[in-house]
C-alpha cells in the first residue's frame, strides 16, 4: 500500500473502535471463507486418490458430505464477512456525511464564493460514494483475499514444496507493472472526479437559471456545453476502463507461465512415482483458485486509487477551518447602541470600504443608498460577521462585534434580501424555520406581514407545502412569508435588502406599513434602490465608492446633498 492510502486509512481509525464487535464477526467470516476455499482445493487430493484411484467405497459416502460441509462453511462465512462489513462502511460513511457538511456549514461565506454548488454537492455525494466502496467492499474484500491467499498458499506448500517454489517465484514479477498501472489509475481518478463535479456543477446551474434559459432560448446552447462535458467524462471513464481491464489479462499471462511450468515439472514428478495424481490435482487446483485472489487483490488496488483521489478531495473540505473566529460573550438584552469605527473592507485588492463612521440608536430607522456598488451590502455583512473588516471596528453597546458569540449575534438579526429562501414544506415551517412551530405566532407574523389572506385562501392554510423556491408564489407573496419569518423571530437588529423590490406599489404601501408597526424598538437597517421606501427614515446614509458623501434625513438630503438629488432624480 502506498503512503497516501496508508495516511487515509488512518484518518478512518477514528470511527473504526466504534464498531469492535462488528469487526469480530467480520473477521470471523473472512477466516470461515478463506477456510472453506483452501479446504476445497485440498478435498482433490482424496476425491482423486481414494475414490477414483483406490476405489474405496466409504470414501464416496463420506466426501459429499465433507464437500458440502465446506461449502455451507465457506458461504456462511461469506455472508458474515459481507454483512458486518457492509454495515461498518455505511455507517461510517454516513456519519462522514454528516460530519463533511457540518463543517462546510461552519465556514465563512467566503469559502461559498470560492467554491461552486455543484462541486459541493458532487464532493458529499459521488466522492463519498467511492470511499464508501473503500470501507465498505474494496478493504473487507482485501483482507479477505489475503487470508484466502494463506490458506491456499499452505495447501499448495503441503502438497509439493519443489513445485511451490516454481509457482509462486512468476508473482513478483506482476508488482512492477502493477504499480505503474496505480499510479496512472489515481491521475485518471482525480481528473474523472473533477469533471463529474463538472457536471453537477452545470446541472445546478441549469436548473436554478430555468425561467432565464427559456426566456433566452438557451437551452440548445446549454445542452451543447453539458454534452461537452459529458463526452470528456466519458473518456475518461473508457482510460479508467482501459486500465481496469489490463490487470486480468498481465496476472491470466503470469499465471499461464508458473501454471505451464507446474504442469511440466509435476508432470515428471507423477510420472516418475513421486507425487500421486490427486496430491499433483490437488496442488494444481490450489494454484488456480490463487490466481484468482491474486488477480482481485491487483484490480482492488487499482480502485482503490480511485478512492485515494476522491478521500484527498473530501479531507481537504473537512481540513477547512472558518477564519472568523467566533467570541464567548452574549448580547446584552437590550441593544441601545452600534458603532462603525473606521471600517475598512476589502474584497482581495478591492477596496469595498473605505473607513466608514456612524452609529446607530435603537429605535432608528437607517437608510443605506447609493449607487450599485457603493458598499451597502458589504455594510450589513460586517454587522452579521459574514466577513471581518481589515480595520477600525464595529461594536454594540460599546463592545467589540468579534467579542460576541457569532451564534448568538445571529439569533438577535434577523435578514430579508431580495432572494428569498423557500423550503419545501409547509407555510407554518418556512415561517418558523429552524425554530420550534407555535402556529399562533406563526398567524400573527404573517398578518403583520399582510400576508395571512392568501394564505388563508390556500387549501390547507399554514400547513399547506410550498413548492421548491416556491414557485406556486408570486415574487411579492414569496417577499412577505420572507418579512413574516423576520417578524416570527422578533430579533432586536432588522436588515431589510431590498425587501420591498418584488413588490407592486400596493404591496410594497402594505409593507412599508407592516415594517413601521415592527421597527419602533429595534435597530433597522434597510438597503434601498426605490428611495419612495426611505421617505420615514431617521437617517439616511449615502454611500458612493465605499465611502459616506452624507448622511441626513430625506428632507435634510434634498436640499444640501447633489449625490443624494442625484438618486431621487431631482438633479437638473
Amino acid at each position: 500500500m502506498n503512503s497516501n492510502l496508508g495516511k487515509i486509512l488512518k484518518r478512518f481509525t477514528p470511527y473504526y473502535k466504534d464498531y469492535i464487535p462488528h469487526f469480530i464477526f467480520a473477521v470471523i467470516g473472512m477466516i470461515l471463507a478463506s477456510s472453506g476455499t483452501a479446504a476445497s482445493a485440498y478435498l482433490v487430493k482424496p476425491l482423486l486418490d481414494k475414490i477414483f484411484i483406490a476405489k474405496d467405497e466409504n470414501m464416496l459416502y463420506l466426501l459429499p458430505y465433507a464437500i458440502i460441509a465446506v461449502y455451507a462453511l465457506k458461504e456462511s462465512g461469506r455472508y458474515m464477512q459481507a454483512y458486518f462489513t457492509e454495515y461498518i462502511g455505511q455507517d461510517i460513511i454516513r456519519r462522514f456525511r454528516d460530519r463533511l457538511l457540518k463543517n462546510i456549514l461552519s465556514l465563512d461565506i467566503a469559502f461559498f464564493h470560492k467554491y461552486r454548488t455543484g462541486e459541493l454537492i458532487s464532493r458529499n455525494t459521488n466522492d463519498v460514494e467511492r470511499i464508501r466502496l473503500v470501507v465498505s467492499n474494496i478493504i473487507p474484500e482485501f483482507f479477505r483475499e489475503i487470508f484466502t491467499i494463506m490458506g491456499l498458499v499452505a495447501v499448495v506448500v503441503y502438497q509439493s514444496s519443489e513445485l511451490a517454489f516454481y509457482s509462486l517465484i512468476i508473482m513478483p514479477m506482476a508488482v512492477y507493472p502493477l504499480g505503474i498501472l496505480a499510479k496512472k489509475m489515481k491521475k485518471i481518478s482525480r481528473m474523472s472526479q473533477e469533471k463529474i463535479s463538472d457536471l453537477t456543477a452545470r446541472l445546478s446551474e441549469i436548473f436554478n437559471n430555468i425561467e432565464i434559459i427559456k426566456a433566452n432560448n438557451a437551452s440548445e446552447f446549454e445542452h451543447r456545453l453539458f454534452e461537452e462535458d459529458n463526452k470528456k467524462y466519458f473518456k475518461l471513464n473508457m482510460k479508467s476502463v482501459k486500465i481496469t481491464q489490463l490487470v486480468s489479462p498481465l496476472m491470466e499471462t503470469l499465471g499461464s507461465i508458473g501454471v505451464a511450468v507446474v504442469i511440466i515439472v509435476g508432470g515428471k514428478e507423477v510420472i516418475e512415482g513421486g507425487m500421486s495424481v490427486g496430491s499433483f490435482f490437488s496442488f494444481l487446483t490450489a494454484l488456480f483458485m490463487l490466481y484468482t485472489p491474486i488477480k482481485r487483490i491487483s484490480g482492488l488496488y487499482n480502485r482503490m486509487q480511485d478512492a485515494v483521489a476522491a478521500s484527498e478531495r473530501i479531507f481537504f473540505l473537512l481540513d477547512q477551518k472558518a477564519k472568523i473566529k467566533s467570541g464567548k460573550l452574549k448580547l446584552p438584552q437590550n441593544i441601545t447602541t452600534i458603532n462603525y469605527k473606521d471600517v475598512v473592507l476589502k474584497y482581495g485588492n478591492k477596496v469595498a470600504l473605505g473607513g466608514i463612521t456612524f452609529e446607530a440608536k435603537k429605535g432608528e430607522f437607517i437608510a443605506f443608498v447609493g449607487d450599485s456598488g457603493g458598499g451597502k451590502t458589504s455594510l450589513v455583512n460586517l454587522l452579521v460577521r459574514f466577513f471581518d473588516p481589515n480595520a477600525g471596528k464595529i461594536t454594540i453597546n460599546g463592545i467589540n462585534l468579534k467579542d460576541f458569540d457569532i451564534r448568538d449575534l445571529r439569533e438577535h438579526i434577523a435578514i430579508v434580501t431580495q432572494r428569498v429562501y423557500i423550503v419545501h414544506d409547509s407555510v407554518a415551517a418556512n415561517i418558523s424555520y429552524g425554530k420550534n412551530v407555535d402556529k399562533d405566532r406563526v398567524i400573527d407574523a404573517l398578518k403583520k406581514a399582510n400576508a395571512y389572506d392568501f394564505i388563508e385562501s390556500m387549501p390547507d392554510g399554514i400547513e399547506t407545502k410550498l413548492d421548491e423556491f416556491g414557485t406556486n408564489l408570486s415574487g411579492g407573496q414569496r417577499q412577505r412569508i420572507a418579512i413574516a419569518r423576520a417578524i416570527y423571530k422578533n430579533p432586536e437588529i432588522l436588515i431589510l435588502d431590498e425587501a420591498t423590490s418584488a413588490l407592486d406599489s400596493k404591496s410594497e404601501e402594505k409593507i412599508s406599513q407592516a415594517i413601521e408597526n415592527i421597527i419602533k424598538d429595534k435597530i433597522t437597517f434597510v438597503i434601498a434602490h426605490r428611495l419612495s421606501t426611505i421617505k420615514k427614515a431617521d437617517k439616511i446614509i449615502v454611500l458612493k465608492h465605499g465611502k459616506i458623501k452624507d448622511i441626513g434625513s430625506d428632507i435634510e438630503l434634498e436640499k444640501r446633498s447633489e449625490e443624494y438629488r442625484k438618486l431621487k432624480g431631482l438633479s437638473t
